[in-house]
């Protein structure tokens, strides 16, 4: 039997007008026949396509189905009759075809059974009548016409079979009507699918009857009348058949099925007209299309917890205005993203906070928008499409509606500057065009033509500069764009063409040309509005006419509008200045470094909305960063007071919207005024002026109850399902449905591990999270994966994996000057680490738990004080629950500490003596940072910062400050082996001669008692350092396969530092110190005795 065929390719939506190759191992064998019979078809056309005879198909299935070898004699014979009528045999009954199929296919024998008896007849009921006859040829071949790849070559047959049989009696027609014959059809297709799985025959239903095959009419001529033949494919509409894969990895655009064709007369003269077919077999409901290709959203990875509404008030929606978060497919790249309509535009982006968004259309470019099942719906742009999900049906709805109410506007005019330019930071070729007052950036022409850009760049908000013989600079507020040419001539064109756009989008006044020169000025510091005309003079804040009627509200206590076209007069040159070096970028981020995105205020904003964010932002201080010493009113005039003499502008004015007063109560103390003039600070006086009279209202901490405590839940918890996503973190009502929320992993401000069920809590500037997983290792995953993204670098992985609470807070160290430091305060296993956002600006703090003599809390001011031997830190949280929750587990982790015992090795309650707080403080530095450091020991640290290291040591050891990076690890390394080399004499002079007797014993049980012995002879404090120095060496040779530090290895590198000669004998003792520390150091006499004993026996 020949292997049966594979299966055919469904070919793609853009050749569904080409006709459908028959399968080639079928065209093989049927050609192979066709040449035997000597029978050819044509087409019509010349093109010499052969088909096979009737012959050579019934010897084909008769060689492939021996079973059905009777019935394709009887075809084969009935198509080759002689013109005198013959009585064919008999046909075998649909009973013993269904027996053959059982015998031969037994995975297909019920189903065989249940199509020849599709019911049993009732007893009250007469039985039908019986089929003596056999199925019919028509029957016959209207069954094998379903099978793919012979239907043309059967509707060939039957034409043949048709003109050969015009002279069959009557009454074997008669026969053919005594009953239906949907069983042959149906065991056809139990056949095909027997031969070739793959094919894709669908089963009729058992309790619904077959549609009966079409009718084939005798021919008035020739009973040998050749047919013209002509294979289809599956017609679709014009648009759709247009509609391309938004990449080669997306599926085929949706199909509406055709509605069904009348049937074709195979005897109708000359050639045959080409019929739309007859739509395929309905799917099942739970059966998708393709159900491979399926576009599903990531499934859920962790369980979230949050209080209804927490994510911020619901965006505005109109007819024609939307903005919801969408699953979005670019082919099979999923992701969500944040999609804003405005009637015009539909942008998406991938946080709600992004200048620049991932893709953007113009809606005059949509051709059609077609509602899908289970919230999709997808847009189409001629040659493409992308497929969208919402999270409810109702979201669904609003997009559709809205999309098919903007369709048919005008689209922009058509760009006179256009082409193609290089991203140099990115190298990457783009297609840029200009439309209006923006740069539309896209990603190829064939995109610009179908209307579909990346992102636009607002050109009246923008400098446009050369830098290069074929470059130049598009500076914006938010972002350089370094693009390069082809050629010097492209250049000019498009550094003349961005000019005079720019010119035709700017003001003519002089003094905002003159303050638009900071980028940050050219875009409104509250709402982010183009070309603002009005600045807050006391606040060094740019904003548009909108917003300035809301600071007019605040009262000129707190803001003085003034006009940048009107009060020409109040631009002193010192005050612009201030504008053009410092202005939004300085203003927001005193007033506004981290606003929720949820409640950001776009230019488009009601004047509700607007005086409420303003409020929110001045009057309450909301999102205000305050300075360092904003709880001390006193302090605050001291400093205010020493700043005003240098050129420190930001601490200025931080210090003044903290609540720092300029105008001085006490006349006999020179005012900040006259210490700014004295030392000729010209744009400090200019500030100064201004705020004179300024008086911000005093700080609110903010509050938030802990989402444990029913008392003070207000509103119903909701229960999500979320995943986590670069630096996102998304949230879905299912767990692998549309996303209905997202927040950006940067908002976090605090992090708590909870001691029930494997979960942790997110603070966030609007919210607060408890995610709940499954294990313990699912929740450090998580947890890593956040830490990483909020975290700065140089956060070493056993902080991030013992971490129990991570904060944001404001660190001052009393009695120095203020630095007014943002840091991240991680509470872990080793203690207390302070890590500045800008490395750079200070070193990391670290603070061993045992070193902690005292630390309280101020729940008023929401400040935490940690107090050591030498040192005293405060930490100012964001909020006053981030604070008490980090202060109980600080009182836990404290309280933990002291019931555990001080030593990191086992040694203290074993033998008398002390160690070092050098050695002590370099092995806990190593043991907690760099155990899987490769080469620990053996690489060099640096030689300068080994000395400071060391000098540091010996004389303030618990305060010397050490890296917990790689090289800081390498460096602490380093200095503990100095200093054993200058500082401790581990191996006094006079007993080196009998270790190294003891070392040459070649029986090991009297060299280990040797060893025993010379240990009790040393001093106290020599034996307890020996012991939590190898303690320590067996701990990292555990570690040996991470770190290549076998005991041998460490015993090559420590024998120089303890010894000063290097011999095997000695390497032989440091490697069975290592090895054997805990035989020959902790365990006590009597025991040692009894491990002699053993060992003797």
């Amino acid at each position: 039997m020949a292997p049966p065929p594979p299966p055919v390719p469904k070919p793609r939506a853009r050749y569904t007008r080409d006709s459908l190759a028959p399968n080639q191992s079928w065209e093989r064998n049927l050609n192979t026949e066709y040449a035997a019979n000597g029978v050819q078809q044509s087409t019509g056309d010349g093109d010499g396509a052969g088909y096979p005879s009737l012959e050579g198909i019934s010897n084909l299935i008769s060689t492939n189905i021996p079973s059905m070898a009777g019935m394709m004699a009887y075809i084969s014979g009935s198509a080759t009759a002689p013109s005198a009528p013959v009585a064919p045999t008999a046909p075998p009954s649909a009973d013993s075809i269904a027996n053959n199929i059982s015998s031969h296919i037994p995975s297909l024998a019920d189903t065989a059974h249940d199509v020849v008896q599709p019911s049993a007849p009732s007893s009250m009921e007469p039985a039908p009548a019986a089929n003596n006859g056999g199925p019919s040829l028509d029957s016959v071949l209207s069954s094998l016409a379903k099978m793919p790849t012979i239907s043309g070559v059967v509707s060939n047959v039957a034409n043949l079979a048709v003109g050969s049989n015009t002279s069959t009696p009557s009454s074997t027609a008669g026969n053919q009507k005594s009953g239906p014959h949907t069983d042959v059809g149906a065991l056809s297709n139990l056949v095909m699918s027997a031969l070739d799985p793959k094919a894709g025959v669908t089963l009729p239903p058992l309790d619904v009857p077959t549609q009966p095959s079409r009718d084939v009419t005798t021919s008035s001529g020739n009973g040998q009348e050749d047919s013209d033949i002509h294979a289809l494919a599956s017609w679709a509409s014009q648009e759709e058949l247009d509609s391309d894969s938004s990449n080669e990895e997306e599926e085929d655009p949706p199909k509406e099925d055709p509605p069904a064709a009348p049937a074709a007369n195979l005897n109708q003269p000359g050639r045959l007209k080409p019929t739309r077919p007859a739509p395929t077999p309905p799917r099942p409901p739970h059966q998708s299309k393709k159900p491979g290709k399926q576009k599903i959203p990531r499934a859920a990875t962790i369980r979230v917890s949050r209080k209804k509404g927490g994510s911020g008030n619901a965006s505005p929606k109109t007819a024609v205005v939307r903005a919801d978060w969408l699953d979005v497919w670019k082919g099979f790249r999923h992701s969500v993203l944040w999609a804003t309509l405005d009637g015009n535009q539909l942008s998406l982006w991938k946080k709600r906070t992004d200048r620049f968004s991932e893709m953007l259309f113009h809606t005059s470019s949509i051709t059609n928008v077609k509602k899908q099942d289970k919230g999709r719906f997808s847009i189409y742009f001629r040659k493409k499409h992308y497929d969208f999900m919402a999270h409810s049906e109702e979201i669904q709805d609003g997009w559709v509606t809205s999309l098919q109410a903007c369709r048919g506007q005008q689209g922009p005019a058509p760009s006179e500057l256009q082409g193609q330019i290089t991203i140099k930071d990115t190298r990457t070729k783009v297609y840029a065009a200009v439309l209006g007052h923006d740069l539309w950036i896209y990603p190829s022409k064939d995109s610009y033509q179908l209307g579909i850009a990346s992102y636009c760049v607002p050109l009246n908000v923008s400098t446009v500069k050369p830098t290069g013989k074929h470059t130049f600079s598009l500076v914006t507020p938010y972002k350089t764009f370094n693009l390069s040419v082809d050629s010097s001539k492209d250049l000019s064109v498009w550094l003349d063409g961005l000019t005079a756009t720019i010119s035709s989008a700017l003001s003519c006044s002089q003094v905002a040309l003159r303050l638009w020169t900071n980028p940050y000025n050219k875009v409104c510091g509250d709402c982010g509005a183009a070309d603002p005309e009005w600045a807050s003079v006391n606040l060094l804040m740019v904003i548009c006419h909108s917003c300035a009627g809301a600071h007019r509200a605040l009262g000129t206590k707190l803001s003085k509008v003034r006009g940048l076209k009107l009060d020409n007069k109040v631009w002193t040159e010192p005050l612009m200045q201030l504008f053009v070096a410092y202005g939004n970028r300085l203003a927001n981020q005193v007033w506004a470094p981290a606003v929720p995105a949820a409640e950001q205020l776009s230019p488009d904003a009601s004047d509700s909305v607007r005086s409420e964010f303003i409020q929110k932002k001045y009057s309450l201080g909301r999102y205000k960063r305050l300075h360092a010493l904003a709880m001390s009113p006193q302090l605050m005039g001291e400093r205010l007071r020493e700043v005003v003499c240098s050129n420190d502008i930001e601490e200025t004015m931080a210090l003044i919207c903290s609540g720092a007063k300029v105008c001085q109560t006490d006349p006999q103390v020179p005012s900040s005024v006259q210490l700014a003039e004295r030392a000729g600070q010209a744009l400090q006086v200019e500030l100064l002026r201004l705020n004179e009279y300024t008086e911000v209202p005093p700080h609110l901490p903010k509050t938030a109850p802990p989402r444990s405590d029913p008392a003070h839940s207000d509103a119903e918890e909701e229960e999500l399902h979320g995943k986590l996503e670069e630096d996102r973190f998304l949230f879905s009502f299912e767990n692998n449905s549309a996303a209905c929320d997202v927040l950006d992993l940067r908002e976090v401000l605090s992090v708590f591990v909870k001691d029930e069920g494997h979960q942790f809590e997110i603070v966030s500037l609007d919210e607060q999270l408890v995610c709940a997983t499954n294990n313990e290792d699912d929740m450090l995953t998580h947890l890593v994966h956040i830490l990483k993204v909020i975290l700065p670098g140089g956060v070493s992985y056993a902080e991030v994996g013992g971490a129990t609470a991570v904060s944001k807070a404001c660190v001052l160290e009393m009695g120095g000057a203020s630095q007014h430091t943002d840091a991240w305060l991680l509470l872990w296993e080793g203690g207390v680490s302070i890590h500045p956002t800008v490395r750079h600006m200070q070193p990391t703090l670290q603070i061993d738990m045992s070193m902690l003599s005292r630390h309280e809390m101020n729940a008023t001011e929401s400040t935490i004080t940690m107090v050591t031997r030498d040192r005293c830190v405060t930490a100012r949280f964001e909020d006053q629950y981030s604070c008490q929750t980090w202060y109980e587990l600080l009182k836990k982790a404290s309280s933990n500490q002291s019931a555990a015992p001080h030593s990191l090795y086992p040694v203290t309650h074993l033998m008398k003596g002390s160690v070092s707080p050098a050695i002590e403080r370099c092995i806990s530095h190593v043991t907690n940072y760099g155990l899987k450091v490769e080469g620990v020991y053996r690489r060099c640290g640096l030689a300068t910062k080994v000395s400071q290291l060391v000098e540091a040591l010996m004389t303030s050891p618990s305060s010397t400050h050490l890296e917990s990076d790689e090289q800081g690890v390498l460096d602490a390394a380093s200095a503990l082996k100095k200093y054993i080399r200058q500082k401790e004499a581990l191996f006094p002079e006079a007993t080196r001669p009998d270790w190294v007797k003891a070392a040459v014993i070649a029986e090991e049980r009297a060299r280990f008692s040797a060893y025993r012995r010379l240990l009790r002879q040393l001093p106290d404090d020599n034996r307890a350092t020996m012991s939590a120095l190898f303690g320590h060496f067996y701990l990292v040779q555990v570690f040996s396969q991470v770190n290549k530090m076998s005991a041998q290895n460490l015993a090559l590198v420590l024998v120089p530092s303890l010894f000063d000669s290097l011999s095997q004998d000695l390497l032989r003792l440091i490697r069975e110190f290592i090895i054997h520390h805990t035989l020959l150091f902790l365990t006590q006499e009597k025991e040692e005795e009894e491990v002699e004993q053993i060992t003797a026996l």
